[in-house]
């Protein structure tokens, strides 16, 4: 259920939040004079950060880039149980993060798994606690 819950998020929204956010990481390390592969592993990471938390929010939210009366009893089951949700967009980053520090940086296999942990909590927590308050207020 966590897993069909969160492919009901904005997805296509989020990955222009994502792409902008990595864009504009991206723009900064290079207008401060920084050039490399770990400047590219950064903003994509930045770029998945955004992209994960968006998507992961919107769907524990209700909000959907498809139509509105689809999947109710998905999305009712979404905005009850918004940590199991989370689970979904946490793993994701945490692969995705683990997927590019290994590929574009010399940075060693734990503390990849390190760093990738972190980002996977963040978006938990973002997309847990978006839930969670959204469910408290309704």
């Amino acid at each position: 259920m966590a897993v069909a819950s969160a492919t009901l998020g904005p997805w296509r929204p989020a990955a222009v939040v994502g792409a902008l956010g990595g864009g504009v990481s991206l723009a900064l390390h290079l207008v401060g004079g920084h050039f490399g592969l770990g400047i590219l592993s950064s903003a994509l990471s930045v770029a998945a950060l955004l992209f994960f938390c968006v998507g992961g929010a919107g769907a524990v939210l209700g909000y959907s880039s498809r139509g509105a009366g689809r999947d109710r009893r998905i999305r009712r089951w979404a905005r009850s149980h918004p940590w199991q949700v989370a689970t979904v967009p946490a793993g994701m980053m945490f692969l995705t993060d683990l997927v590019v520090r290994q590929a574009l940086t010399s940075q060693g296999f734990f503390g990849s798994v390190w760093t990738g942990l972190w980002h996977g909590a963040v978006v938990a927590a973002v997309v847990g606690v978006a839930g969670t308050f959204s469910r408290s207020r309704a």
